[in-house]
């Protein structure tokens, strides 16, 4: 055999100098254990924990949800969401499958802004297409959870695409597209707002325009198969790491950083709702059990990589005015910035540039904006010894 030939060959043509493959590798495995959360996981949970006569139905709207969000996002709602900026909260629908646009360097273009620059991870745009699909897929399949028993297969198989571009591709452009949220530095790591918040408030909006269940299930809805309820919500928790995991588009720190306190949340919460449930009805449960483990995720997901080793201590600003003169103090403030951070601790240009990512691109601008003022209040500050009405004391100039 050839020693310059095949997949072990010296140079490798096929593989652009930008792709780096364990980012790769990582955030495929992320998109895929996201994938697990919904199908089978969910399908698994909802068509369990309802009433046997539901269950076929339930399962049902879980797997149409997570199969038409596909063919949405990849013929309109992805670059709706993460493509060019068309309004504040919007971006241009188009297609994203020609094999021109999947094979470049991941982009996501309206996130550049004045100083901020484009977040640009280091894998196809292809790998980015499916991480997000999973996560747009995802939030549909937990909203469908405030309907289970109550709507019929063929009204949900109308609202799922309507909702997906009407609704969530607003949410993920302004937050993590580059849209207004973005820019005005609002946080969201895995999906606080885009996902749990959007999907908790349209579950309650739906259920209330659908109506309460029948008045027998509403007296007694326990699940028609426990032990499958168990496993659902477990394929939910494990495929939780590649929800937080995956959310820095790299395989670096704050993946690691927020496996860890992914799982570390969903373990105190389960223990803590069971603890809960032996103090005030006498005997653990298994139900209680798994929406305490949802919870935790759940809670988990908006901040679980959000500290990465950077002992920042937010600023407390007081302004005054003396003698006519506008001065700004700051009371214990210690910033770093993620450029000072990353050449410190010895990373690579990947992990540097991988922090500058819809979470973390907007803490760098926000910060680079707090050293300005500091700076600026500081000269403002500064003594004045040729001052002699106050002794050389400090003064605002």
């Amino acid at each position: 055999m050839a020693a310059s030939g095949g997949a072990y060959a010296a140079q490798l043509p096929a593989v652009p100098e930008w792709l780096n493959k364990g980012d790769n590798a990582w955030q495929l495995t992320a998109a895929t254990l996201v994938g697990i959360q919904s199908m089978p996981g969910l399908v698994v949970l909802y068509g369990s924990i309802v009433k046997k006569k539901w269950a076929v139905n339930s399962a049902f709207m879980a797997l149409y949800a997570y199969a038409s969000s596909l063919l949405v996002w990849v013929l309109v709602g992805f670059r709706m969401a993460f493509g060019e900026r068309l309004l504040p909260f919007w971006g241009k629908a188009g297609v994203a499958l020609s094999q021109d646009y999947l094979v470049r360097r991941a982009a996501l273009s309206a996130t550049a802004h004045g100083d901020t620059p484009r977040t640009e991870p280091f894998y196809p745009e292809a790998t980015l297409v499916l991480f997000q699909f999973e996560f747009a897929a995802i939030t549909l399949v937990l909203l469908a959870g405030s309907v289970l028993g109550r709507m019929n297969i063929k009204a949900w198989m109308a609202f799922t695409p309507l909702w997906l571009l009407f609704s969530y591709t607003v949410g993920a452009f302004s937050l993590w597209g580059g849209g207004f949220l973005y820019h005005w530095g609002v946080i969201d790591y895995s999906g606080g707002y885009v996902i749990h918040l959007s999907s908790g408030v349209a579950g309650f909006t739906a259920a209330y325009w659908v109506g309460p269940r029948l008045k027998s299930d509403r007296e007694r809805f326990s699940p028609n198969n426990i032990l499958l309820m168990i496993a659902g919500g477990g394929l939910l928790w494990m495929g939780w790491a590649g929800f937080n995991g995956g959310a820095p588009y790299a395989a670096n720190i704050a993946a690691s950083v927020a496996v860890l306190n992914t799982n570390v949340s969903a373990a105190t919460s389960l223990l803590t709702w069971t603890c809960l449930d032996v103090i005030f009805f006498g005997k653990p449960s298994v139900i209680g059990a798994v929406q305490g483990m949802m919870t935790g995720l759940v809670c988990i997901t908006p901040g679980a990589g959000n500290s990465i080793k950077t002992h920042l201590t937010r600023s407390s600003w007081i302004a005054s005015r003396s003698k006519g003169v506008r001065t700004a103090s700051s009371l214990s403030v210690h910033l770093r910035s993620f450029d000072d951070l990353t050449w410190r601790d010895g990373e690579t240009e990947t992990t540097r540039r991988s922090l500058e990512h819809p979470a973390f691109g907007c803490i760098h601008k926000r910060f680079r904006f707090q050293r300005q003022v500091i700076g600026n209040s500081e000269r403002r500050t500064k003594p004045n010894p040729q001052s002699k009405e106050d002794g050389g004391k400090t003064r605002g100039r």
